[in-house]
Order: structure tokens, then C-alpha cells, then sequence
């Protein structure tokens, strides 16, 4: 416990102003302390206009007058000790503007808040938890996450799974979650969960993308601590945990960040530059040393003091342009006349710059959909500095293929090949997120073609596709099984869909074992990881067969001779005799067939487990496999290539 009048100092004061105090959360927010030999609360909270501030909460009686806090006018923050004041206590600020109007605010650096419908904030003391993931933090610290496996399970707390309690919300605790999601994620060998709707949020229907406590894990789910149990299991299970983060704009709720002290603190007062009319959201002042400090030190935050492995990035684009999603008139240009936000890339650098240098290993994730250069550069070469990009582009044509009609793909052939033109642009993730998968889009095994068992067998071959593409690979739940309902916030995935013996099931059941062998052979081979941003790892063999709709590639990789061959059909028809270029004339090892009926294949296969190649030429190569491949089939091979000549 700290002892003395104030926690907050000088050197906090100078540091916040300039915008370098990467844990001002230490310092801002309310902290359990000893002052003059009495226990209680210390709370501090930048409101530079306000014309006073008061605590009020549970603890004393919401009285209005009661507990004052004193200003430091070389920084705008104001600070109060209240003795007597433990955790688990609600309160708010009362912050009289210089218009002598009343605002009750929750406090921006709250580090636990009231369930919903309720906005106060909540007292809660972070220290104390054992963690045991010490192996795990040190073994990520050294890795370069370029070089290893990302197979990624996007998942919704609240509606991946409802508890029988019979409650109205059926949420399961973060400790029950752990263990249930824990033990799905290790069987079907995902290697990290990104969680969405974690920061304290007002609204279900939002998704936690209007943001009101973001050093808050919502309590929907638990407490702090609760929270922290679920990261440590998943760490000790050799999970990796990534957040979805919004920095690109806030939630305008009169208790929120908006207008904070009466004036515009964290956005601009200019609604032009201060407000998203599209999504009736307020933009952050990025501009502003105090705000930028705010969102960097939250980054920091949940590395530090919950031990979360990357943050993804909400929302890049509309941060990145000064005129995304507004009409003429609702926008301003920067001072050299462009649209380019010139504060949101000084603020991308200055957080991936320090978060490379203090956070080794720690992940920022952009999802950017335009073609903005060098998301994934290092600040000092020009770029923005993020580790990873969503692959916007690799998912549009995807999903815009896949549901096409299995005679019009050959007029779309180039739409599963052109993401490898520009693929060494940046250090990519293919995503199939929940976007995906809402407002009428329709579930990913709905997306595709034909009768039920078409729809499967399209979905096996798209994902086999994914898996042998070059990027890192993420799902979001139920897009493993074959959910079929898009995706609703309110109620749980369909499970019932894997109960065995039952109708049709046999799809969905088949589906989530072939997605589980699919990572299984994903991350057991380097040559599927270990180069995802250069031709140096990836080889169409043909990539020009649009008549039949059929796709060759193989990956390779530097540190082992190993490689994957992967043969695609996109089509019903299945071609007898088929002959596909290989690169060796060496014996190939069938990994993976698509149409066995254990994955809910039609089980007309005659592939042999192993094939030795024959020479002639074939596809531009000296020697080709030759078998019969099956009708919307996708097959993976295994070989060596020989050593390098010396």
C-alpha cells in the first residue's frame, strides 16, 4: 500500500501531459491505499474544465457535497483520499461544469463496473492473483509470431455457450468459461481465442464496439480476478488470448466519456472531426496528449496487468481517414488539404513503436480494409508498425467465390488467386469473422451452393483452400461445425447441431473433424507457417484451370524439407484419371481426402494412400500424380523435397 498525501505526482503530471505515461492507470482511477495511517480509497480523474468534482457512491449515500476532490492545475487532475472506502463499493463523479450543470460520470479508469443496466462504477483492488503462466509469457516474449502457427477461434462469451441455470441471461462466469472453452480449443487445436466484447460496454446489441470502461472487463461475466483465471488457464493450456480494442471511436452514453467535464475532453469539439454520424459515435482526439495516453496505456494495461497477447485493432480505416463514412460538409481536411488523419498515424506509431520495445512478442492486430501502404512496416521504414492485417481483400473474393454456383466459378477463377499477387504487401490474417456471418449475410455453410450435403462439401474444400493459403488463419464460432442460423448475440451456437445418431448431423459432426484434422496438419507443418508473406513459401503448380475449377499449389518452407501439396476441386464433377505437376519425381503420402465419410464425405475415393510420380510433363513439370479426384474434392499430400546441392 502506498503511504503520503497524493499518489498522484509531479512527474505524473508532466509525463500524462506529454502524452508518455504508459501507466498512467496506476495513477488515474480509483486505488485502495494507506494515507496518514487510515486504509481507503485514493481517486483521481482528469476533468480539466470542470469547475469542481465530487466522489459519490454506495459509500456515502450518494451525497453530492460529501467527499470533494482537490484540482492540480498544472495538469487538469483532480485527486481525493476517502478513508474508510474498500472494494466492491459503486460510485461515480459529480462533476459541476462551468455552466454550474451537474455530471454524473463513471470513471474512464475504473477497473470494474455495475452489471448492466446499471453504470456506475466499481472500487476493485487487481493484486493478489497467483497467476502460473510464467512459462508460457517468456516462451512468447521470444518468438517471432511471423514464424509460428496463428490459427485463431473468434468467440463471443455470451452467446457461445448458455449456462442451464435457467437465468434470463445464462452467462457463464469466466471461470466456468475457462474450462469449457479451454478443454474445446486444446481438441480442436486452435492456437489462440480472440475474445470480442470484453471492455465494459452498455449495450449487448453493440458487441462491446461502443465502448464505456475500457479498463474494465464487463462484469457480465465475473470480476477482475475471475477474469484473469480465464487467461491463466488458457495460457497454462498453451492458448494464446487476444482482445478485440476500439480506439477508433467511443460510446456517446450521457454516463460515458462524452463531454466528459462539460466539455468536448476526449473528442474534438468539432463534430466534424469529433463525431461518426454513420455509427452515432464520438471520435477520439487523438491530437490531444492526454487522450492518445489514455488508449496507449490501456494497451499496455492488459498486457501488463492481465497478461493478454495482442489486442486487435477495431476499425483502422475509419481512423485512418478523415472522411470514412461522411458525406461533403461532414468532414474536415488536414492542414495539407488531404483526408489522411494525420493524428491517428502518429498515434498507430508511437503504440506499435513502444509496444515492440517494452512488449516483445505482444500482438496489434489491424482490421484495415482499404489498401492503405505498409500496415505491417516498422514505424522507422515508413510503415504504421502493426505485427498482423486482416486480409479484407483475401475474404471478400472467398466468400464472393464460394457462393457462386459451381458451373459460374470458372468466369470468377482468378478470385481464389489474385491475393497471392499482392501477398508479400504485408504480414496477413485470412479472416472468416463473425461479419461474416450477420445482418443477413447468411452463415458461412449457407453462403455455399446446392443441397445440405453440397453445402458441406463446398465448405471442407473453401477451408482447405484457407488452410494451404499463405496468412494466418481465423474462424469465428460455429463456423467449425456448420452452424446454420447466422450468428445472434442473444442465444448460444447451435450444439445440438453434433448430437450423434441424429438426422443429418453427420455433416456437422464431420465438418468439426475435418476442421480439427485440417489444424492438426496445419500446425504440425512448418512449411504451412513458417513463410506466409513471401513466394519463397508457396508454388501454384496450376493456378490457370479455370475450365474445371480446379487449384494446385505447395508450400515449403526453409527449415525443413517437408512439404504440403494441396489438389482442390471446386466442383461436382468428379475427374477420373486426373493428372496434376509435382515438382520431385518422388513418392507423395495422402495426408487428407475431403470426401471420406468420416468428415461427411460421399466416400467415392479411390486414392492411394501413397503415389510414386511418373515422369512426363505435366503443368510446366517434369513428372506427374495421377488419380481419380473425388467431386468437390480437396486433398493434401506430403513429400520431401530433395537436399540442397552443396
Amino acid at each position: 500500500m502506498a503511504k503520503g498525501k497524493s499518489l498522484f505526482t509531479e512527474q505524473d503530471a508532466y509525463l500524462f501531459g506529454h502524452g508518455r505515461h504508459y501507466q498512467i492507470y496506476d495513477k488515474l482511477g480509483a486505488h485502495p491505499c494507506e494515507m496518514d495511517g487510515k486504509k481507503g480509497m485514493f481517486f483521481a480523474v482528469w476533468a480539466p474544465e470542470a469547475k469542481a468534482v465530487h466522489v459519490t457512491g454506495s459509500f456515502n449515500g450518494w451525497d453530492i457535497e460529501k467527499d470533494p476532490m482537490e484540482k492540480r492545475e498544472d495538469c487538469g487532475v483532480w485527486t481525493a483520499f476517502i478513508p474508510g472506502v474498500g472494494t466492491g463499493e459503486l460510485y461515480k463523479y459529480c462533476i459541476t461544469t462551468k455552466k454550474d450543470e451537474k455530471r454524473y460520470k463513471a470513471d474512464p479508469y475504473a477497473f470494474a463496473a455495475e452489471l448492466r443496466p446499471g453504470t456506475a462504477s466499481r472500487t476493485a483492488d487487481l493484486s493478489g492473483f497467483k497467476w502460473g503462466d510464467s512459462r508460457w509469457m517468456t516462451a512468447v516474449a521470444g518468438k517471432d509470431p511471423n514464424k509460428e502457427p496463428m490459427a485463431i477461434y473468434e468467440c463471443h462469451i455470451g452467446s457461445w455457450m448458455k449456462h442451464p441455470d435457467g437465468t434470463e441471461d445464462g452467462f457463464y462466469n469466466y471461470r466456468e468459461f475457462a474450462d469449457r472453452l479451454t478443454e474445446y480449443l486444446k481438441t480442436m487445436k486452435f492456437s489462440h481465442v480472440e475474445l470480442m466484447g470484453i471492455s465494459e460496454h452498455p449495450f449487448d446489441g453493440s458487441w462491446g464496439y461502443q465502448v464505456t470502461g475500457y479498463y474494465a472487463p464487463t462484469s457480465r461475466y465475473g470480476s477482475p480476478h475471475d477474469f484473469m483465471y480465464l487467461v491463466d488457464k488458457l495460457h497454462r493450456n498453451g492458448i494464446g488470448v487476444i482482445l478485440d480494442w476500439v480506439p477508433a471511436h467511443f460510446c456517446p452514453d450521457e454516463f460515458g466519456l462524452a463531454e466528459f467535464d462539460g466539455s468536448c475532453v476526449y473528442e474534438d469539439a468539432d463534430p466534424r472531426r469529433g463525431q461518426h454520424p454513420e455509427w452515432g459515435t464520438r471520435i477520439f482526439n487523438l491530437g490531444r496528449n492526454e487522450v492518445s495516453n489514455f488508449l496507449i496505456a490501456n494497451a499496455f494495461f492488459w498486457h501488463r496487468v492481465y497478461h493478454i497477447d495482442g489486442l486487435r485493432v477495431d476499425a483502422v480505416a475509419s481512423m485512418l481517414y478523415l472522411d470514412y463514412g461522411k458525406k461533403d460538409g461532414q468532414w474536415v481536411a488536414n492542414k495539407y488539404g488531404g483526408n489522411e488523419n494525420l493524428e491517428a498515424i502518429e498515434f498507430f506509431k508511437h503504440l506499435n513503436s513502444i509496444l515492440r520495445k517494452d512488449c516483445p512478442g505482444f500482438l496489434t492486430i489491424a482490421e484495415e480494409s482499404t489498401a492503405w501502404p505498409k500496415i505491417t512496416a516498422a514505424p522507422e521504414d515508413g510503415g504504421l508498425g502493426f505485427s498482423f492485417k486482416w486480409n479484407m481483400g483475401w475474404m471478400h473474393d472467398f466468400c464472393e467465390y464460394m457462393k457462386l454456383d459451381p458451373i459460374m466459378r470458372k468466369g470468377d477463377h482468378n478470385g481464389l488467386t489474385f491475393a497471392m499477387s499482392y501477398n508479400s504487401a504485408e504480414n496477413y490474417i485470412l479472416p472468416l469473422s463473425h461479419d461474416e456471418v450477420v445482418h443477413l449475410k447468411c452463415s458461412m455453410v449457407e453462403k455455399m451452393p446446392g443441397y445440405k450435403v453440397d453445402k458441406f462439401a463446398n465448405l471442407r474444400v473453401g477451408y482447405t483452400f484457407m488452410m494451404g493459403h499463405e496468412g494466418k488463419k481465423l474462424l469465428f464460432m460455429g463456423q467449425e461445425f456448420g452452424q446454420v442460423h447466422e450468428w445472434d448475440e442473444k442465444t448460444e451456437l447451435e450444439w445440438w447441431r453434433l448430437a450423434e445418431g441424429e438426422g443429418d448431423n453427420y455433416l456437422n459432426i464431420g465438418l468439426k473433424y475435418y476442421v480439427q484434422r485440417l489444424l492438426e496438419i496445419y500446425r504440425s507443418n512448418k512449411c504451412l507457417y513458417e513463410i506466409d508473406n513471401d513466394w519463397s513459401g508457396f508454388s501454384w503448380i496450376n493456378a490457370d484451370d479455370a475450365d474445371r475449377s480446379i487449384y494446385s499449389f505447395y508450400r515449403k518452407c526453409e527449415s525443413q524439407r517437408r512439404c504440403l501439396l494441396f489438389v482442390l476441386n471446386m466442383t461436382p464433377m468428379k475427374r477420373e484419371g486426373y493428372r496434376v505437376g509435382v515438382p520431385y519425381k518422388k513418392q507423395y503420402r495422402l495426408l487428407l481426402n475431403s470426401a471420406e465419410t468420416v468428415y461427411g464425405g460421399h466416400g467415392e475415393t479411390n486414392v492411394p494412400q501413397t503415389i510414386t510420380a511418373k515422369k512426363g510433363e505435366c503443368d510446366g513439370l517434369e513428372q506427374y500424380l495421377e488419380f481419380d479426384l473425388p467431386a468437390y474434392g480437396a486433398l493434401i499430400f506430403s513429400f520431401t523435397r530433395p537436399e540442397d546441392k552443396k
